[in-house]
């Protein structure tokens, strides 16, 4: 016990000091805070660092300020989108066509469907400038009918009325119903549908519903400025 103290005091007794502390222990404690500070940088450099930000593309504002809400029509609660400010500015109307086409030029789209009716504003000009036919979904009574056996449409559809398919769907304020020629979609085509909006998602379901039948196509949906895959 003896020897221990008197080692004990010796050491301590041989190590300098500065203001009441041994140059030793200010070492060790340097040391350690360096340490720890090092530890801490590479903690930091070890957590992912957020992507960067997208950058918003500045024709979205000119199009949004292009569109303005008419509340309570075409009846009470219904907020309506009137697109008539954007279509009287050239310049804004070319950045909403030209967003669509620069996104799906290139990707093999055969068909462009146009729900009427603003569909059919945008549509044919996306299908003209991506090299695709325009497939007008329409509503009743607007598309001509010829009778033609029903033995051809046997096999694959239930629910033809001459040359003509008929889907029929529900709106936030009542019924409705699409239509579309027979033969106006090949098998395996890639069908992109151009609608403005989703309210009850009727209109849009109905789309599918009609270009489904009787293939099973790969539909993408250009929806609220938007595009949604399917």
């Amino acid at each position: 016990m003896g020897e221990e103290a008197n080692c004990n005091v010796v050491m301590e007794s041989a190590a300098p000091k500065e203001n009441g502390h041994t140059t030793a222990g200010a070492a060790a404690e340097a040391k350690a805070a360096a340490a720890w500070a090092e530890i801490a940088v590479t903690d930091a450099a070890a957590v992912p660092k957020p992507p960067p930000a997208e950058a918003v593309d500045p024709r979205l504002q000119g199009i949004s300020d292009g569109i303005r809400v008419v509340p309570h029509f075409p009846k009470q609660g219904i907020m309506f989108n009137d697109i008539t400010p954007l279509l009287l500015r050239p310049g804004v109307f070319k950045d909403a066509v030209d967003i669509f086409v620069e996104r799906y030029r290139g990707m093999a789209i055969a068909a462009v469907a146009g729900i009427e009716a603003r569909g059919f504003i945008f549509g044919p000009a996306i299908a003209l400038a991506i090299g695709a036919k325009f497939i007008p979904l329409r509503k009743p009574k607007k598309l001509p009918v010829t009778a033609i056996p029903d033995i051809c449409f046997y096999f694959y559809c239930t629910n033809v009325k001459g040359e003509v398919i008929s889907e029929t769907y529900v709106l936030e304020y009542g019924t409705d119903c699409l239509q579309m020629h027979v033969g106006a979609i090949e098998p395996g085509e890639r069908v992109l549908i151009v609608d403005d909006l989703v309210a009850t998602g009727g209109t849009l379901c109905a789309a599918i519903r009609l270009l489904g039948t009787p293939y099973i196509l790969n539909l993408k949906c250009i929806l609220n400025g938007t595009l949604d895959p399917l």
